[in-house]
C-alpha cells in the first residue's frame, strides 16, 4: 500500500516510539496489519500517535517465556514499526485500523514513561535493507513456495485467491503468507528475523512441511 510519508532510511524514523506488544504478530516491511483497538491504554497510543504526528507504532512480541522482576513480560528484541494508514471509529469506543509496516528494528532500552503503554529507544540500522522495496526478491524460489501453499490449503479445506496469489511480486506473496500463516510466537519470530526474503521464503516452506508431516502422522484434524 501506498503511503504519504517518504521513509528513506532510518534517519527519517524516530529512535523512540510507542510499543504494542501482542503475541502472534507479525508485521513486516510493506505489509498490512488491521487491528481492532480497545483497551484504554492503547487507544491513548493511538491518539498520541496522531498528535505527534508521526502515526507510528512498534509491533513487536511479548516473549512468554521471560518476564521482568515486576511480572512484566519481556519482550523480544526484535520488532517492526508500522505507520497508520487508515483509522475508523467504531462508535463504542474502539478504533479499527491498519498498520503499514515501514522497517524492522532492534530494540535497544525500554524507557522509563508516564505513559500507560511502554515506549522503547530503537535501532533500524542492521536492517537498511527493509528501506528498498522487493529487495531480493528474484532469489525467492517462487515454485516452492507455491507448491507447499498449495499442499497446506488441500490439507486444511481452504481456498485463496489464485488470481492474486499468481499476480502478486515475490515480496509481497512472501510477507503476506508469512503474516497470515497461523504458526506460534517462535516461528513469527524466525519469520520477523531472517536476514532477506528468500530466507525469509525458506523459513516458510520449512515450517508449513514440518506442520503437514506432523498433520499426517498425527492424525490432527484440519484448521477451522
Amino acid at each position: 500500500m501506498p503511503i504519504n510519508a517518504d521513509y528513506r532510511g532510518p534517519a527519517d524514523l524516530p529512535e523512540v516510539i510507542a510499543l504494542f506488544p501482542l503475541p502472534g504478530a507479525l508485521l513486516l516491511p510493506r505489509g498490512q496489519m488491521p487491528l481492532n483497538i480497545f483497551e484504554p491504554r492503547y487507544l491513548a497510543m493511538i491518539d498520541d500517535a496522531f498528535r505527534d504526528g508521526h502515526r507510528l507504532i512498534g509491533m513487536i512480541q511479548p516473549d512468554a517465556t521471560h518476564s521482568e522482576k515486576d511480572g512484566t513480560p519481556k519482550l523480544f528484541q526484535v520488532g517492526c514499526v508500522g505507520r497508520i494508514t487508515q483509522l475508523a471509529e467504531s462508535g463504542d469506543g474502539r478504533y479499527i485500523l491498519e498498520l503499514t509496516g515501514v522497517s524492522r528494528f532492534k530494540l535497544v532500552e525500554e524507557l522509563s514513561v508516564k505513559t500507560p503503554y511502554r515506549q522503547c529507544r530503537v535501532d533500524y540500522f542492521p536492517y537498511l535493507d527493509d528501506f528498498t522495496a522487493r529487495k531480493g526478491e528474484d532469489e525467492v524460489d517462487r515454485e516452492a513456495l507455491l507448491t507447499v501453499l498449495t499442499d497446506f490449503l488441500k490439507a486444511n479445506n481452504l481456498k485463496v485467491d489464485w488470481d492474486g496469489v499468481e499476480t502478486a511480486p515475490n515480496e509481497a506473496l512472501v510477507n503476506a503468507l508469512a503474516m497470515m500463516s497461523p504458526y506460534g510466537a517462535p516461528e513469527k519470530q524466525a519469520l520477523l528475523e531472517a536476514p532477506d526474503l528468500k530466507t525469509r521464503a525458506e523459513i516458510l516452506i520449512a515450517v508449513t512441511e514440518m506442520d503437514l508431516a506432523k498433520k499426517r502422522t498425527s492424525g490432527d484434524p484440519p484448521l477451522q
